[in-house]
């Protein structure tokens, strides 16, 4: 007699249905689809989906419906060649092209499909009912992507933005209709042709003064086009082309080298972001002995993406020990383990509860049915069946887990005074001492500035006679509270810092990002995470007193999307009172200090709670485990 059908979770059915209907929606079966905490997301053809809760609303279910949507419709209406031609490479202006070619596919399927048009609408519904970006009231704070992609919504689709994000675009409607509705209004005509609505979305960033992020030009499309429709041309026409491309450079040069030089000295003045382009240009090409690096980037060499440093000769990495003497730094630690008291107990059971899911995670690798190791109980009776059965044992598999290092990076400016910088101090404590129980190594840094509104660096642009465009004009201060390679009982007395008195001053996030990256790289671990921790946007009165309001924000996006596109390190952050989800792809804002334990211990275990979900994606099926990686770095 048959024993009892194992029963199904509710779930199941449903995200089968979801899985189908995205591979049809898709027209290719190959399209892997996978349900989880993580932002939803397309790589590939892996689409990740959120998962469903518990018990689920009928418009929850509609929105993850959604998602799944969407996915399918850009690997089914968008040629993944021709948008990373028609892109630009970073900033603002790509986040707008991408929100107008994702505007573009999901039009092509609400316009076919009325229940593919109702489950868009349920996640751009939640989307912006979760969101607080539709509470900002000045354009500067307000996302430009998200607007531009509801406006184009409703001309290409006639729906309306939600009631929740009307305020958003109602901040941005007159600007962008007074520079670029004609062509908005060429876009409804276009959208079943990629080429077409992508060369209209680059008008539209000319119009809205983004023409200089747009690095890939129409030379360098035609270019690529002739290179892919003769790929048989010989070697010797290529090099008389280039002989004679240097010989007419040459003689441009010689004929005016004055006017020249002049011009490429403004356009470092006035923005970087066509810096390629300028230097093609520059009489100093011909000249340059270094080659061109493919992984040239604003970590290397940050002037030339537009950020200028007036002077680093008054900058500091210090430790905690070199700022205070030991006695106070006693003192301060005294201090610190008062306010532990309080926080002890909702802040540990947090820890405990990471750290029975990370060595969870680390115990239970097994590999079974080998021919030599531990004696499997679970196959004696394989033994008694047939004793010179060899597949009888297993063997606890080396984890890769324990081959990691975590680096957190607090915000020490001014406005993290008070409750905010003490809680951060109390969880990176506690969480110092968890993963190190767990065998991660973890290291705690600290950003700020060693005065306030300039110190030494604006009297020297001072005693310059304050040349124009100075760039960063405040002297750098990074803390190292705990190193990678100290233990915690060893750096312990030095969190207690952060309670000093006249610390904190001003917080210039992108300096400091670069700064832990950089040492992060040079650290020996597989695996590499940077948790960022700040309460709002970089401010430092000195330098955008003399430079752009947005100056220090669009290196921190710069650096952002460089760490994020094409580093090995695994960044996230939590914004404290501060929306960073506009800044980093993957992110948290929470509204008390309060809850940084939570969103603190929360974040990591769904990072390795991902890691050994990965392996076991690996085990079961290595190619959409290869696409999995790809999401992930």
């Amino acid at each position: 007699m048959a024993g009892p059908k194992r029963k199904e979770a509710p779930l199941n059915p449903f995200k089968r249905a979801v899985t189908l209907a995205t591979r049809a929606i898709a027209a290719d079966s190959g399209v892997e689809v996978v349900f989880s905490n993580e932002p939803p997301g397309l790589s590939g053809k892996m689409a990740r989906i959120p998962e469903p809760p518990r018990v689920p609303t009928r418009e929850e279910l509609a929105a993850i419906r959604g998602h799944a949507d969407s996915a399918a419709l850009t690997v089914s209406c968008r040629d993944e060649a021709l948008h990373k031609r028609l892109a630009p490479s970073g900033g603002e202006a790509r986040a707008v092209f991408e929100a107008l070619e994702q505007a573009r596919v999901e039009a092509i399927g609400a316009t076919r499909m009325e229940g593919v048009s109702q489950n868009l609408a349920a996640r751009t519904e939640q989307r912006y009912a979760r969101s607080r970006i539709t509470e900002e009231t000045d354009r500067s704070e307000a996302p430009l992507p998200d607007a531009l992609a509801l406006m184009v919504r409703e001309r290409l689709t006639g729906e309306a933005p939600p009631a929740r994000a009307r305020p958003l675009v109602n901040l941005w409607r007159p600007w962008v209709e007074e520079r670029a509705k004609t062509q908005l209004d060429q876009m409804q005509g276009t959208v079943l042709d990629q080429e077409a609505f992508g060369q209209l979305a680059r008008d539209l960033l000319t119009a809205l003064n983004m023409a200089d992020q747009l690095d890939q030009g129409e030379d360098n499309d035609e270019a690529s086009e002739d290179g892919e429709s003769e790929p048989d041309s010989s070697e010797d026409q290529g090099d008389e082309t280039q002989s004679q491309d240097g010989t007419e450079l040459a003689q441009e040069s010689e004929a005016q080298p004055d006017d020249t030089a002049e011009e490429t000295l403004e356009d470092q003045e006035d923005g970087p972001t066509d810096q390629l382009d300028e230097d093609a240009d520059s009489t100093d090409l011909p000249r340059r002995s270094d080659p061109w690096r493919p992984n040239f980037s604003v970590l290397d060499d940050p002037s030339a993406f537009g950020y200028k440093v007036f002077t680093e000769e008054f900058d500091e990495i210090v430790t905690a020990e070199d700022l205070c003497d030991a006695d106070e730094l006693d003192r301060l630690r005294s201090f610190l383990d008062k306010q532990l008291v309080a926080l002890q107990g909702a802040v540990a059971r947090l820890a405990n509860r990471l750290q029975r899911r990370l060595l969870a995670q680390q115990d239970r690798g097994w590999d079974f049915d080998l021919e030599e190791g531990t004696l499997d109980a679970a196959r004696l009776t394989r033994i008694i069946i047939d004793p010179m059965h060899p597949l009888t044992f297993k063997q606890e598999r080396d984890t890769e887990f324990r081959d990691t290092v975590v680096t957190l990076l607090l915000d020490n400016s001014g406005s993290m005074r008070g409750r905010p910088i003490m809680v951060a101090a109390c969880c990176a404590d506690i969480l110092a001492r968890t993963l190190e129980r767990c065998g991660v190594k973890v290291e705690i840094l600290g950003f700020t500035t060693r005065a306030w509104k300039g110190g030494h660096a604006r009297e020297a642009w001072l005693n310059a006679m304050k040349p124009p465009s100075p760039g960063r004009l405040n002297d750098l201060r990074h803390i190292i509270y705990q190193a990678a390679d100290t233990p915690w009982r060893r750096a312990r007395r030095n969190l207690g810092l952060m309670m000093r008195e006249g610390l904190l001053k001003e917080n210039i996030d992108g300096e400091a990002l670069a700064w832990a990256h950089k040492r992060l790289l040079a650290r020996p671990e597989q695996r590499r995470i940077l948790m960022m921790i700040s309460d709002g946007a970089p401010v430092d009165d000195s330098t955008l007193s003399v430079n752009s309001g947005a100056y220090l924000e669009k290196h921190l996006r710069q650096v952002i999307h460089e760490i994020e596109t094409r580093s090995p390190i695994e960044l996230l952050a939590i914004g404290i009172g501060h929306d960073v989800t506009r800044y980093y792809r993957r992110a948290v804002t929470i509204t008390d200090a309060e809850e940084l334990a939570g969103a603190m211990t929360d974040k990591l275990a769904e990072l390795f709670d991902e890691d050994a979900a990965s392996r076991a994606l690996q085990r079961a099926n290595p190619s959409a485990a290869r696409a999995r990686r790809k999401v992930l770095h």
